[in-house]
């Protein structure tokens, strides 16, 4: 085997849906407030008793069911997240117990938004290696738990959910070669800082940075992997400010591309949101297996990471 590829994909949300309208009973705001600015219409709130661990399991076991794989057959669990309460036990071994696994390596990655991605890319190293055949790999967040709600530049922005892939071992390599990098010199751009944690960030630098650094940076995701960018059948950039998202899609060139805008629905959801809207798109067939797709997220630590999938 000389890479990998992602077998199968699952998404999950809590029930719970909070529109602008039930936010302007919050704070000072209103929906065409919201939407002008970062294009939300609604966010999933987790309940109580849904912790980090209980939404990647659910979107893992939903990966795992549509892989076709066993739970024994998972020797490495990945999970992306920068909102779980507990350090230990972390949340990958958490998932593992949910889920059954026997006896794989267990380890939580923290990159704020850009995790899943950072995730994704140890996989298929690791797969490569030889350390590990079969992955899952989650990005989950309770982000609504570290938000201010009485500070409307942030409250606005966040939501709940998880997204899971399995990464298997393949004869050709599916996964393409990670972009990955970040500015630390700027990350205090991007906090969750203080007891109890709060969420705070200074939107106009990173929406700067967003607009104007990353899509280069893209491009350069897409020259590792061989792809031109109007080759693409698909970008899944970071879900986080509408206004990001379509300027960036468009500098990067992916002409032919559906182009992934589940922020609308879901939030920034943090380092679910790249699995969680690619999931949405396969399992609505909005693109075609084997199709080229650019995964590229971004954000807290001014981090970045991306790389060239063919999708599931």
């Amino acid at each position: 085997m000389t890479g990998s590829r992602v077998l199968a994909l699952g998404h999950y949300q809590p029930s719970d849906v909070l529109t602008n309208d039930d936010l302007a009973k919050i704070v000072d705001t209103d929906d065409a407030w919201i939407r002008s600015r970062v294009g939300i219409r609604t966010r999933h709130v987790a309940a109580k008793d849904e912790t980090v661990d209980s939404m990647a399991s659910a979107a893992a076991a939903k990966a795992l069911a549509s892989s076709g794989l066993a739970p024994h057959d998972i020797d490495l669990v990945l999970v992306a997240t920068c909102t779980a309460t507990d350090r230990s036990p972390n949340t990958a071994a958490r998932v593992a117990a949910r889920l059954g696994l026997d006896a794989p390596a267990a380890m939580d990655i923290n990159v704020v938004c850009s995790g899943f991605t950072h995730a994704l890319a140890t996989a298929d190293h690791a797969i490569r290696a030889g350390s590990a055949t079969n992955a899952l790999v989650i990005g989950a967040e309770k982000f609504t738990d570290v938000v201010d709600w009485t500070d409307r530049t942030t409250c606005v922005l966040v939501g709940d959910g998880a997204g899971a892939a399995v990464v298997t071992a393949a004869p050709e390599p599916e996964v393409g070669p990670v972009l990955w990098g970040s500015v630390p010199q700027m990350g205090g751009a991007v906090r969750i800082e203080g007891e109890p944690a709060r969420f705070s960030q200074e939107g106009q630098t990173v929406y700067r940075w967003a607009t104007t650094q990353l899509p280069a940076i893209a491009r350069q995701v897409c020259e590792r992997s061989g792809i031109l960018p109007e080759d693409l059948a698909g970008v899944v950039l970071h879900q986080a400010n509408l206004r990001i998202i379509e300027p960036v899609a468009e500098r990067i060139g992916a002409v032919n591309a559906v182009v992934a805008r589940d922020v609308v629905d879901s939030g920034n959801t943090s380092a679910a949101s790249v699995p969680l809207a690619l999931s949405k798109l396969v399992e609505r067939r909005e693109i075609a297996a084997g199709a080229p797709v650019l995964l590229f997220a971004f954000g807290g630590n001014l981090s970045y990471a991306g790389q060239v999938i063919r999708c599931p």
